[in-house]
Parts: C-alpha cells; sequence; structure tokens
C-alpha cells in the first residue's frame, strides 16, 4: 500500500518537460533533512533504476548520468511535497516513475539511488511518463 502519493506526469514530445509531485499526507514533516528521498524509473523488463536521490546534507545527492542537467527535485515544505521536474525529455524517460523516501538515518541518497531502493519503506503508487519522439 502506497503511504506516498504521486501526481502529475503523462504524455509529453521530446524537448519538452514535465513534473511529478509526490505528497506525503501521513507524514508531519516531508522534507529533506528527516527523510532521503528518491525517484526511481520502471521499464517493463528492465531492472528499477535511480534516477534521483536527496538526503539530508547539501552534499549527499545522486544524479544518474541520463538525467545530470535535465531532471531537479524542488521541495515544498508548506505543501509537504516534492516535485520531480523533469526538462529536455528524451523517449528513453518513458517509464513509470516511482517516489521513495526513508528515514534520512537509515540511508543516504546514494545508498538508495545505487541500491535501486531495496528495502526502502515509503513507496508513491508510480506515476507513468511517456514521451514521443
Amino acid at each position: 500500500e502506497a503511504q506516498l502519493v504521486e501526481s502529475g506526469g503523462g504524455l509529453a514530445q521530446a524537448g519538452g518537460s514535465l513534473s511529478i509531485t509526490c505528497a506525503a499526507p501521513e507524514f508531519s514533516s516531508f522534507t529533506s533533512d528527516k527523510y532521503t528521498i528518491g525517484w526511481f524509473k520502471q521499464v517493463p523488463g528492465k531492472l528499477r533504476e535511480g534516477v534521483l536521490c536527496i538526503g539530508a546534507n547539501d552534499d549527499d545527492r545522486y544524479y544518474a548520468d541520463f538525467v545530470k542537467g535535465r531532471f531537479a527535485i524542488v521541495s515544498d515544505k508548506s505543501k509537504n511535497t516534492v516535485t520531480l521536474l523533469m526538462n529536455k525529455l528524451k523517449p528513453e524517460d518513458t517509464a513509470v516513475y516511482y517516489c521513495v523516501a526513508e528515514v534520512a538515518e537509515l540511508t543516504t541518497a546514494h545508498n538508495m539511488c545505487i541500491t535501486r531502493a531495496l528495502g526502502m519503506n515509503y513507496w508513491g503508487q508510480g506515476t507513468q511518463v511517456t514521451v514521443s519522439s
């Protein structure tokens, strides 16, 4: 059962932009100083991949090579949300994207992303992103 609620995503043309927002209605404070937060993509028949993860410290950031310079995470503390901003989209970005979170003391951003979120406790329901060429 998803404890995080995702919204957004959808269809875009190559070169366009989309965003996915991850809300945490059951969390009192869903911010990166208390939680390590990450975004992952899943393509049928392939392993889940870490896209972008952020940790409690400003230095604790992980960006997959294929999204550097294109994707970013923005937090809104007033709304208790984290948003994945996706720019310069490519057809190969097409996937289901998952928001994942874990208590910051239990994992770093680097660890969360390279282990493909193995064992992480809080998940969104998944959001489809489709990029046409």
